[in-house]
């Protein structure tokens, strides 16, 4: 059996692989492992889901569990997932704990825990709490209390209005909430700073969240923007911890442009510390030479914005991301906040006085294909000749104007094959060389 957390906390088809009882556990055995580890006594978790159907009772076994153990518990109700790690912070809780599935489908939910600081539990203490589960300790004589958190989302809205450049006075911008945890918050924001807000796909009915929109189909929000005449678009996960955008022709910008751009601002004003920047292994190619022709360092972590941030904590970096939308602005928060990104983003070309397109311009993007190849078991080695063998046949053919990255998903069944090079066609061609050898050894 693999490990019980993965990437992102625990995942998997809620009722099937994420019960009820295992819930209940995670809650009670938490307040065990981090009264361990010096949380205050009794402990205080705040606890927020996303707009799945299954996070109702599951947020309520959690709870039982927690409370059964003498935990206390404060309930946000449906928020982001950053907007959890900053009541967490802002609370002087014990711990956060967020039930989201993030981009996944309806069907899934997870459960991931914050720890006092607003930052994903390093692995040890998820290990020691997968260690625990199966023991059955004594319940406390006196059980936790549960109570509602009366005004955590003003004051994150508050958090994320402080962190804007400027106001959107005039711009026209189109939201795609993904019928998740942003519906309210992200338009909400978005007004508050003056812009005139067009929210799309913010009607959540439990079963919709990622459902042909949000974050992972960015084309949706794109195509709004060309059709309303906005000035931009900004699409958001189920659990609004990333954020792509689209500029007024319907060009999508990822998150290694945003990087960029926002790397190049800091760097201007003597804000970035160190002149350091943390991206990922699929960073752009575009991304590692305008950072290097800036005189900023990028250094390139594993894929997952928790090793984004480990990478950042060590260097003392305040900016870090990756492509898929994932940007951590350490001197405002903990964490990837795709709110906060659209913030930061969208009112640094309000104060500079330029479009989306002209801020993200400032990075020419290499053609990079990426394809996604379903495997049966996640612990399958990638070792088997004839894979590599077609990943030596393609990198040969690239030579150093290209790059070939294949390694598992760390939240899916899934092997990703990423293929970049100086065209479409040949990024697209050894692509899916290797996706088939992919395929054929290990699906």
């Amino acid at each position: 059996m693999g490990r019980l957390f993965g990437t992102d906390g625990v995942r998997g088809v809620a009722g099937t692989d994420l019960t009820r009882d295992l819930a209940y556990r995670l809650g009670r055995t938490a307040v065990a492992v981090l009264g361990r580890h010096g949380a205050t006594q009794p402990p205080t978790f705040v606890v927020g889901r996303d707009t799945r159907e299954s996070g109702a009772w599951l947020e309520e076994a959690l709870t039982e569990g927690i409370l059964e153990a003498g935990g206390d518990v404060l309930l946000a109700g449906i928020e982001p997932t950053p907007a959890i790690a900053f009541m967490t912070v802002d609370l002087e809780a014990s711990s956060g704990v967020v039930i989201s599935a993030s981009h996944n489908p309806p069907a899934d939910n997870g459960i991931k825990f914050f720890s006092r600081e607003g930052m994903k539990l390093p692995d040890h203490l998820e290990d020691e709490i997968e260690a625990d589960l199966a023991r059955v300790d004594p319940l406390r004589t006196v059980r936790g209390a549960v109570a509602r958190i009366p005004e955590g989302r003003e004051r994150y809205l508050h958090h994320l209005e402080a962190a804007a450049d400027a106001r959107l006075d005039g711009m026209k911008i189109v939201v795609d909430c993904a019928n998740g945890a942003a519906s309210d918050v992200a338009p909400e924001i978005l007004r508050r700073l003056g812009a005139e807000v067009i929210a799309i796909n913010a009607e959540p009915d439990g079963h919709n969240i990622n459902v042909g929109c949000g974050a992972l189909h960015p084309d949706v929000v794109a195509a709004e923007v060309i059709e309303r005449g906005a000035d931009a678009g900004v699409t958001h996960d189920g659990d609004a911890d990333r954020a792509l955008f689209a500029d007024a022709k319907g060009e999508v910008i990822d998150g290694d442009q945003v990087l960029a751009a926002s790397a190049l601002a800091m760097h201007e004003r003597g804000t970035l510390k160190g002149d350091v920047v943390v991206g990922t292994v699929m960073s752009n190619l575009g991304l590692v030479h305008r950072m290097r022709d800036a005189g900023i360092e990028l250094v390139q972590a594993q894929v997952g914005d928790r090793y984004v941030l480990e990478e950042m904590e060590r260097r003392g970096a305040m900016l870090g991301g990756e492509q898929s939308g994932h940007v951590i602005f350490r001197e405002h928060a903990t964490t990837g906040d795709g709110l906060l990104t659209a913030v930061r983003f969208l009112s640094l070309a309000a104060a500079n006085g330029v479009s989306v397109k002209e801020l993200a311009s400032a990075m020419p993007r290499h053609p990079q294909v990426l394809i996604n190849v379903p495997i049966s078991d996640r612990g399958a080695s990638l070792d088997a000749a004839s894979v590599e063998r077609a990943i030596a046949l393609a990198e040969a053919a690239l030579g150093d104007r290209g790059r070939v990255l294949v390694r598992p998903s760390g939240t899916e069944p899934l092997i990703r094959v990423m293929v970049e090079s100086e065209t479409e066609a040949d990024s697209q061609r050894h692509a899916e060389a290797v996706a088939d050898a992919v395929r054929i050894a290990l699906g």
